[in-house]
């Protein structure tokens, strides 16, 4: 029932992904972490995260920014080995791992509200390249522990690429490459077996039926709403893993 109940959440953070354009991974990893555990959702949704970049760079290679590019997938890779580093550090205590992750993605829902509603006061060419850094830093961590450092790649890359074609073309790229980083450290420390490939290639089919969704949706619905219903389920996430 928890395997099913796993791939209803793939359907349905899809959805929510192709209508807001993020969050499809960090909204599906807390309620799958509580599924299916760790060494299942993990290596699942990061490959599903690979998938979807390649749909977006087949059709939008030319609008890559390789400056861009090149700049985050060695930054954040620093941080996807820190992100190991912590990971293998903590190897047996789970608990810690999902307490980690609700503090996370409540911050990032409470942050999401704050910029809806809260005082905007932006500084964007004033920000230092040593701030830009640690952001994509601690983006490599998170993405290497939880595949789930979109949140804070976007707050670093909306002030760089303005064009939103560009915008996405290039961090669905930063995923098919360091997704990638990550699929081959689950192969070596053992994570696939028969079994999880069976789960990936069922899977397949809810990613692309929500994506599809999300794309119908998109034209009908205000993303505004859906931005509040992700903060907010983003939020009730983080309080589960709290209390897991």
């Amino acid at each position: 029932m928890n395997t099913v109940l796993f791939y209803i959440i793939i359907f349905l953070t899809n959805v929510i992904q192709g209508i807001t354009g993020f969050a499809g991974t960090i909204l599906a990893m807390p309620p799958s972490l509580i599924l299916v555990g760790y060494d299942v959702a993990k290596p699942i949704l990061n490959v599903l995260g690979i998938l979807a970049g390649v749909y977006v760079f087949v059709t939008q290679w030319k609008h890559v920014d390789w400056k861009q590019l090149k700049k985050v997938v060695i930054v954040m890779a620093i941080g996807i080995f820190g992100g190991f580093f912590l990971k293998n550090a903590l190897a047996g205590y789970d608990a810690v791992l999902y307490k980690f992750l609700g503090i996370f993605v409540i911050f990032l829902a409470i942050h999401g509200f704050y910029s809806m509603y809260g005082q905007r006061q932006r500084d964007t060419k004033e920000k230092s390249s040593w701030k830009s850094m640690l952001l994509l830093i601690g983006a490599g961590i998170v993405h290497g522990m939880f595949v789930s450092g979109g949140p804070l790649l976007i707050g670093y890359l909306s002030n760089e690429i303005k064009e939103k074609t560009s915008f996405r073309a290039t961090i669905s790229t930063v995923w098919i490459i360091l997704n990638s980083m990550i699929l081959v450290q689950d192969i070596c420390a053992g994570m696939w077996n028969a079994g999880l490939v069976m789960t990936q290639c069922i899977s397949i089919p809810f990613l692309i039926a929500g994506m599809a969704a999300g794309s119908v949706l998109v034209k009908r619905m205000s993303q505004e709403i859906f931005m509040k219903l992700t903060y907010i389920l983003l939020f009730i996430s983080g309080i589960l893993l709290m209390v897991k």
